[in-house]
């Protein structure tokens, strides 16, 4: 169920009013494995993830006088730029006006938040805020999934035991590859993320070797046996290494260049039979 088709042989055009101000876009239909690293960063913060059919999106969160504040570092921080307004509502309203239905054939539009420093006391005002967001949310709740368009997995200072603890639970958990063989049901645990650099000496120029090839099909493989998905962050920009991640079936594909990955997956599907 994890190997998606990188997106649509047929490029539909979507037209949405974004929340922020810029007027009409253009929305392709998605990339699934793109992925928009530390995507506040970019120059229009999740719009253009979405212009450029990205599925998946990351987020870095402070919490401050009891708000969600979203940047890197504490220095960069704006009370303008919160977690409601820069992601939640927009996504809320694109979804509303795309009416795109969940299904079993697609992966639900993934919303990374990694929570910077005091992970327990950011979840505890993060939990209530997602529960507002109840109709776009995958939730699960007494054991069922509830699917919605829009999945919250939790990485970075992860409460993981207040978040098992939730019932209903409308986030999942950010694994690591020493989570390969956890007894965590997908449901709680989605996602397994990990630096690539502390994995292998691949660094997308010329050939990966056929040793760190096989390793990283194995990680793939493992996770999605597991029913979890796979990313990889502190990837070299390289469309070598690009091609690597897509033959592996990696799930996300980490970016800061979205129009690059963006051209760089289309010519892919266009590619495939």
């Amino acid at each position: 169920m994890f190997q998606w088709k990188f997106c649509s042989a047929l490029l539909l055009v979507l037209v949405c009013h974004n929340s922020t101000g810029l007027g009409q876009q253009t929305f392709q239909s998605p990339l699934y494995q793109a992925h928009a690293h530390n995507d506040y960063r970019q120059k229009h913060p999740l719009q253009d993830a979405l212009k450029n059919g990205f599925w998946s999106v990351e987020a870095d969160i402070f919490l401050v006088e009891g708000e969600l504040l979203v940047g890197h570092s504490q220095d960069e921080l704006s009370k303008n730029r919160t977690l409601r307004k820069l992601y939640l509502n927009p996504l809320k309203k694109h979804f509303q006006e795309k009416k795109k239905e969940s299904n079993e054939s697609s992966p639900p539009f993934t919303l990374l938040i990694d929570i910077k420093t005091d992970g327990e006391g950011v979840y505890q005002v993060l939990r209530n805020q997602l529960r507002e967001y109840r109709e776009l949310l995958y939730a699960y709740q007494d054991g069922k999934t509830i699917r919605h368009p829009v999945q919250v997995v939790i990485s970075g200072d992860r409460p993981i035991e207040m978040i098992t603890a939730d019932n209903p639970r409308f986030a999942g958990i950010d694994g690591r590859l020493s989570d390969l063989s956890s007894d965590k049901s997908s449901q709680l645990m989605p996602l397994i993320s990990d630096r690539w650099t502390a994995h292998f000496q691949y660094r997308g120029k010329g050939k990966m070797s056929e040793t760190e090839r096989t390793k990283l099909r194995e990680i793939v493989r493992q996770a999605h046996a597991a029913g979890r998905r796979v990313r990889f962050w502190a990837t070299p920009e390289s469309e070598e290494l690009w091609q690597e991640l897509v033959a592996a079936r990696v799930d996300h594909i980490n970016t800061d260049k979205l129009e690059k990955l963006h051209d760089f997956l289309s010519q892919q599907s266009q590619a495939r039979p």
